[in-house]
């Protein structure tokens, strides 16, 4: 414990302390800070002032003043010989001194506004129920909690009195700023509860009951326009058919919705009723026909769209920084130059059109998907020229229904377009593409690809396998700062000959490069 005496203490110190003798400077050494006597507190000999017949005193010499006594450091802390208690889970001795706050012992001696502190928090309803049962005082701080969050389950044991008990506690907590709700609940009763705290709500999040419920009560988003003040809107099972007549909400940055069947016009709508939007996600969606979104602040994106209809999305957004997209057919992106990360994957049917304009910003580029038509790809590598992490699983091409491979793909006009590409994820059709006969017929000794670091191959099939081995070879040749390469074999028929053959080679060519090619 470091106290901190007052100034007239220390000065009475000074003036009880023994005057310095004059001494040699030269001569004197300072004392060990350890003493050899059997007695820790004792003073060593060494520890001593200087002789006296030296002249010159040292160059700094502290006396040695009393201890204070109790009654001076009284103003300090107050101590109790009381029962013992714990700190930090060690018992103490009877008699050990202890803090107290205006004669309270515990956490009573803690002031309000520590308290205020600890218990704001808290947002689990349970726990803020269990709290305020400790004392008027706990209660009292219910009032400055900032978020409640109902979970799922929070009303197992007592199914009907769920809307009551959210309403008490949401009346009762005057600035709350978050509210989570996950149980199931009436939507007759969510407008009184917006109502009442549309001053502080910033943060609201409502899982609903299933879609087909929702759509029998007609208007049950509409009561969202009373928190005008919302900034993020968290929306889960709920149904867009219909635009929602919530109004303009001007503060609203980030809204999600999750597993809502929807319509095009009323995601339009509601879209264009929150036009200062950050953040946007439409997660696990149905839709079909043309999604248009048109947001001038937008940065975030995530559009999931489920199903195996074929939707296009048109999208403006000049401040867009990240876009993720799955199940879209036609894609135009306008405005992507602030663009740094790009995912377009479709799990089921093909790609048919990708249009994204230059992006120069981009750093991270993923297309994932069973069928693409080769010129949507084409057209998102060549806008991505400045991209350094590509990530290429796409199984097959083509505009048909036919699964077609992918065409010969040229490795150094490959590298040479991509110039700054430092991480290089290939999955088989894409490999085989820069496997093919000719690809190889432009290396010549002046070719470098310069930034390439890390590159994982998936293989999957043994066919063409000397082509793939050169293929191979040229990566680490070519590739100056390579630190790692990952050949992943994946769903080979090792009853095949040609597997056992290809294997075998891929395993002298990890050992002919063991520091930098590792086999999964």
């Amino acid at each position: 414990m470091i106290l901190c005496l007052p100034a007239s203490l220390l000065q009475r110190r000074r003036q009880r302390g023994k005057p310095m003798r004059k001494g040699n400077p030269q001569s004197w050494s300072p004392p060990p800070l350890v003493s050899n006597s059997p007695n820790p507190c004792e003073r060593s000999p060494k520890f001593q002032n200087p002789p006296s017949n030296e002249r010159d005193p040292p160059p700094f010499q502290i006396s040695n003043p009393p201890t204070p006594t109790p009654h001076e450091l009284s103003h300090l802390y107050k101590p109790t010989t009381s029962r013992p208690f714990l700190c930090w889970g060690l018992p103490l001795v009877e008699g050990t001194p202890r803090m107290e706050w205006d004669g309270e012992v515990g956490m009573n001696s803690v002031p309000d506004g520590v308290v205020q502190h600890i218990l704001s928090m808290l947002s689990n309803a349970r726990d803020v129920a269990a709290c305020a049962c400790v004392c008027r005082r706990w209660r009292d701080c219910v009032p400055y909690l900032p978020a409640l969050f109902f979970q799922r389950n929070a009303f197992d044991a007592a199914r009907g009195a769920a809307d009551d008990v959210i309403g008490r506690m949401v009346a009762s907590v005057a600035r709350l700023r978050e509210l989570v709700i996950y149980c199931p609940f009436s939507m007759a009763r969510l407008p009184a509860w917006l109502a009442a705290r549309s001053a502080t709500l910033r943060v609201l999040e409502l899982r609903m009951d299933a879609a087909a419920d929702k759509v029998a009560e007609g208007g049950h988003l509409d009561c969202i326009g009373l928190a005008a003040s919302l900034e993020e809107l968290r929306l889960w099972g709920v149904s867009l058919i219909a635009a929602p007549a919530w109004g303009r909400m001007e503060r609203l940055r980030v809204l999600e919705v999750v597993g809502a069947p929807l319509r095009d016009s009323a995601v339009r709508d509601a879209i264009a009723a929150c036009p200062n939007l950050t953040d946007l996600s439409l997660l696990g969606c149905d839709c079909s026909g043309t999604v248009a979104i048109d947001l001038q602040l937008l940065q975030r994106c995530r559009l999931d769209i489920v199903g195996a209809g074929n939707c296009s999305l048109l999208l403006t957004a000049p401040r867009v920084e990240s876009l993720e997209i799955q199940g879209f057919s036609w894609i135009t992106l306008r405005g992507g130059h602030s663009l740094r990360r790009l995912s377009i994957a479709k799990s089921s049917g093909r790609v048919h059109k990708v249009d994204t304009g230059n992006l120069p910003d981009l750093d991270h580029l993923s297309l994932r998907g069973v069928q693409w038509n080769w010129a949507a790809v084409s057209s998102v590598l060549q806008c991505a020229s400045e991209v350094k992490h590509l990530v290429m699983k796409i199984e097959f091409c083509g505009d048909l229904d036919a699964l077609q491979p992918f065409p010969e793909v040229d490795l150094v006009d490959f590298f040479d377009s991509h110039p700054k590409l430092r991480k290089f994820e290939i999955h088989g059709a894409m490999f085989a593409a820069l496997c093919q006969k000719n690809s190889l017929k432009n290396l010549n000794s002046r070719f470098i690809i310069p930034c390439l670091e890390e590159v994982l191959i998936t293989v999957r099939s043994p066919l063409n396998a000397e082509q793939k081995l050169n293929t191979l070879e040229s990566l680490v040749k070519y590739s100056v700062r390579l630190r790692t390469m990952v050949i992943r074999i994946s769903q080979m028929k090792n009853c095949h000959e040609a597997a056992d053959e290809f294997f075998e080679e891929i395993c002298k060519f990890k050992y002919m490069n063991y520091r930098k090619v590792r086999i999964e």
